[in-house]
This record gives structure tokens, C-alpha cells and sequence, in this order.
């Protein structure tokens, strides 16, 4: 049976942010680069496109913009938020998230991982975690 994947697809302007400070803290980052981040990355622009189960996201702040494509079910190499190369394996964690850890390809940091959900009211959720903070942020369509 053919799973039904939902629709990510989309332009998204984030609604609300918990935790981004604690969780570039987490990471390591020093104090005035988290000050300038949480600024810049307060008005993200995210656009998703999607063919089946391959998504590209473009996120776009005013200090960095970022772009991964990735199919569900294959690993795929990509950038913890801190800027460290990382091997990422997404898979489906229910039918509308999908849940991805990261593993450094280099040296020793803190457990990282994301998720990205799709809700019933069609809100797009993003958690970040970094050992065991974690940073939610929830995103409408535009």
C-alpha cells in the first residue's frame, strides 16, 4: 500500500519560536553570534517544494540562507544550525512527520535532531533539538 505523504509543499512565514537561544546555547554558541541569529533568524522565509517524498527547503534570514534536498529513507549530508557538517537520516515518524537525526562527520558536540510535522489545521511544526533542548517553532502557509 502506497503511504499517502502530505503536502508540505509551500511558501511558510514562522508564527511563533520557543527556545532558539537555549538551543544555540546548547550548541556552543557564543553570546554575541546567538544575539545576532535569534535576531535575524526571528523573520524566517521558508519555502518547501516536494515531489513524492523528496523535499527542498530554502530557509532565508537576513544573516544566512540555507538549502537542503532530501528524499525520506536515505541519509543525506546537511548543516547542524550551528554550521557543522553533518549525516542526516529522515524517515517518517507518522504519517505527517517526519523525524530526522543528525550525526557529526567531525569531532565531538551534542546529540542533534529535527523534525518537521504537518498538523491537522495545517500548521507546519519544526523542532530542533540539541541533547536535551529542544526548540520549537511553528510556521503558517503565506
Amino acid at each position: 500500500m502506497e503511504r499517502k505523504v502530505p503536502n508540505f509543499a509551500g511558501t511558510w512565514k514562522m508564527r511563533s519560536s520557543v527556545n532558539f537561544e537555549d538551543l544555540l546555547k546548547t550548541l556552543g554558541v557564543g553570546i554575541m553570534l546567538r544575539k545576532i541569529a535569534v535576531t535575524a533568524a526571528s523573520k524566517p522565509s521558508v519555502e518547501i517544494t516536494q515531489e513524492g517524498e523528496t523535499l527542498s527547503i530554502k530557509t532565508s534570514t537576513s544573516v544566512r540562507n540555507t538549502h537542503v534536498t532530501f528524499t525520506v529513507g536515505q541519509e543525506f549530508n546537511e548543516a547542524t544550525v550551528d554550521g557543522r557538517a553533518c549525516t542526516s537520516f529522515p524517515r517518517w515518524e507518522t504519517d505527517s512527520k517526519i523525524s530526522c537525526e543528525q550525526t557529526l562527520q567531525k569531532g565531538e558536540g551534542p546529540k542533534t535532531a529535527w523534525t518537521r510535522e504537518i498538523t491537522n489545521d495545517g500548521e507546519l511544526i519544526l523542532t530542533m533539538s540539541a541533547d536535551d533542548t529542544v526548540c520549537t517553532r511553528v510556521y503558517v502557509r503565506e
